[in-house]
């Protein structure tokens, strides 16, 4: 029996020597395949100094501005300091994410192994998109003190994606210098923010878009709406030229005086008048802001799109449909729209009066406004009303939008005495298909009665009421007459 129990005890030694030899082959193998590990990289790096001689610092910084992120990096590693090795990162098994500590543990398991670095463009509306790394480590040699510094994302679960930087210094003096200038340098140039200041930016909650490209913060591209483009009535456009651009070019002197430099606008008028239009033209015209445009449904983000707007300042940040969030609070159905309410008007009020803002709001209902918004200097500072056009103000329509296909003034007139009551919209599509019932006749010489005839019968009466309300005929009453007659 004696004999027994020793042979079983002989069996199992020997049985685990054996898992013990082949799972260190077996790592002796992985790592022969060119799977290096980082805990060697570093420790070889820092040699003769010991890794428990070097102090590591992070920083932490969001998602959306890894392309400012990403070009200060590829500046300061290319001018000041010598990057000895550059690799990517890869580590099984690591839920609390890539650090420098976690990399300097040998883990006969699940060690971090270098591999090739990984890339993700970056559309910032330039013509080409920022190459931004998706996580990496430098290994760097700055005035004889080597140094390292590793770039991975960070958020977990629910957690907002950010990403983290970390730097291994010696211990001493400048090494400390070094981690210093190196976040110094980090910071002050996501506060310049060059690749987003002056642009059309939103916000989108996808990772990626369409073309592959990764968004987070996405550029746009509004079509140019010049100032001879802009009709409205001259009450009006001298109300945007005080409020807008004429208090842009005085704010300097305005601060001077210790007076307020943001401003909050509201446009209202029924749909169709042109206020998304004259917001074109605004963004093009104010040289140097950033335009932020939010649309109703993202009012959850108007934390960090007041961020972005306070990094970017001067900025005009653009609320359209505000009546969807900031109606009359006794006609709120549940508490989570009274939220968004609150969340608005404390964005509004607790900006500093000389943070360079400007606020435009739209609404086709403005009775239906809360009134601490709307009836609140400092928060809404001027109300501009879009009216329906003015019959200079259609003629002016007509001629804009029917440019390149000649027009008999007799059917200028025509145009013109029956459009009475519709919006800037309505004309637009008219002449749209005035100009396509002219093609299908034949496309030549001036355009005709009959072709505008067509075009009223079918904006007026094929597609029945609800077709005027959809085409923005606001009061198409006198328009059907002068129809039928």
């Amino acid at each position: 029996m004696a004999y027994l129990g020793w042979l079983f005890v002989g069996l199992l030694l020997g049985g685990g020597i054996t898992i013990g030899i082949t799972r260190r082959l077996g790592s002796m193998g992985r790592r022969s395949n060119g799977q290096q590990p980082v805990s060697g990289l570093l420790a070889n790096h820092f040699h003769p100094l010991a890794i428990g001689e070097t102090t590591i610092s992070g920083r932490q910084f969001p998602y959306r501005v890894r392309a400012d992120l990403q070009r200060a990096i590829d500046q300061l590693f290319a001018e000041e300091t010598r990057v000895v090795h550059f690799c990517g990162i890869r580590r099984e098994f690591s839920p609390e994410g890539l650090t420098l500590s976690g990399c300097l543990v040998d883990s006969e398991h699940h060690w971090a192994v270098a591999i090739p670095a990984e890339y993700e463009e970056i559309d910032i509306g330039d013509t080409e998109p920022v190459r931004a790394l998706k996580n990496g480590l430098w290994l760097l040699e700055q005035g004889g003190t080597h140094f390292a510094v590793l770039l991975a994302p960070t958020g977990h679960f629910d957690e907002s994606p950010g990403i983290q930087f970390q730097i291994a210094v010696p211990n001493h003096t400048e090494g400390a210098n070094i981690t210093q200038r190196f976040f110094r340098h980090l910071e002050e140039s996501v506060l310049k923010a060059e690749s987003y200041r002056g642009k059309i930016l939103s916000l989108d909650k996808q990772d990626h878009s369409y073309s592959g490209k990764s968004s987070g913060i996405v550029v746009h591209r509004l079509r140019t709406v010049e100032r001879e483009q802009v009709i409205l009535p001259e009450s009006t456009l001298r109300l945007l030229d005080r409020n807008v651009l004429q208090f842009v070019r005085q704010r300097e002197r305005l601060s001077q005086f210790q007076q307020a430099t943001k401003k909050g606008l509201l446009f209202y008028g029924p749909p169709g008048t042109g206020k998304t239009h004259t917001i074109h033209y605004l963004a093009k015209a104010l040289e140097g802001h950033t335009t932020l445009l939010i649309s109703a449904e993202q009012v959850g983000l108007l934390g960090e799109y007041m961020t972005l707007a306070r990094l970017l300042q001067p900025s005009l940040v653009i609320l359209e449909d505000v009546d969807l969030i900031a109606r009359d609070r006794t006609t709120m159905s549940n508490p989570c729209e009274e939220v968004l309410l609150n969340k608005l008007l404390n964005e509004m009020d607790g900006l500093k009066e000389n943070t360079d803002i400007l606020f435009i709001l739209t609404t086709n209902r403005p009775e239906q406004l809360e009134v601490a918004l709307a009836s609140r200097p400092g928060r809404i500072d001027q109300a501009i009303e879009f009216p329906l056009p003015d019959e200079p103000g259609r003629r002016k329509l007509v001629a804009l939008y029917s440019q390149g296909v000649p027009i008999p003034e007799a059917v200028m007139e025509e145009a013109v005495r029956r459009t009475e009551s519709v919006s800037a919209a309505f004309i637009k599509e008219l002449m749209r298909r005035t100009v396509q019932f002219h093609i299908e006749r034949d496309g030549a010489g001036d355009v005709s009665h009959a072709d505008l005839d067509n075009a009223l019968n079918e904006m007026l009466f094929s597609g029945g009421s609800l077709n005027l309300k959809l085409l923005g005929a606001g009061m198409p009453g006198a328009c059907q007459s002068e129809c039928r007659a």
